[in-house]
C-alpha cells in the first residue's frame, strides 16, 4: 500500500514540475502562434522591458511586465518605445493608447494577461 502512495506522490510531483516549467498555469494567449512560456522567454531574454512575440495579419503583440504595480508601468514602457519611433502620444482611453505622426494616427490597445505581464497590440504603422 506504501508502494501505491509514494509511486502517486511522485506521479504527482511530475506534473506539477511540467506544468510549472512549460508555464501551463499561465492563461492562454489571444494569439495563435507562440505558447505563453515563449513569450514570457522573449521578455526576459530582452534587453528591452517590452518585446515583440508575434506579428499577426497588420499587428504587432508585444509583452511587458507591470511589476506587480497594475498597467500603469506597462503604459509607461508602451509610451517610451512607440515615442521613441517618432510617433507623439495624444491620450490614454481605457485601454487604448493614441498617438499620432505626420497627420497619421496610430492606436495601440493593452490588455492585463496576468498580474505580472500586459499585452500590447499595435499597428503594424508603427515601423
Amino acid at each position: 500500500m506504501k508502494k501505491i502512495g509514494v509511486i502517486s506522490g511522485l506521479f504527482i510531483a511530475v506534473i506539477a514540475v511540467f506544468i510549472l516549467i512549460n508555464k501551463l498555469h499561465y492563461p492562454s494567449l489571444p494569439i495563435d502562434d507562440i505558447s505563453s512560456k515563449e513569450a514570457i522567454d522573449k521578455l526576459k531574454e530582452s534587453d528591452s522591458e517590452i518585446a515583440e512575440i508575434a506579428v499577426e495579419g497588420n499587428s504587432i503583440w508585444y509583452i511587458t511586465s507591470s511589476e506587480n504595480k497594475g498597467i500603469s508601468i506597462a503604459d509607461e514602457n508602451l509610451k517610451q518605445m512607440v515615442v521613441s519611433n517618432g510617433w507623439e502620444f495624444k491620450q490614454k482611453d481605457g485601454g487604448g493608447m493614441f498617438f499620432e505622426k505626420d497627420g497619421e494616427k496610430l492606436i495601440a490597445t493593452t490588455q492585463m494577461w496576468t498580474k505580472n505581464y500586459v499585452l500590447v497590440k499595435i499597428s503594424s504603422k508603427l515601423k
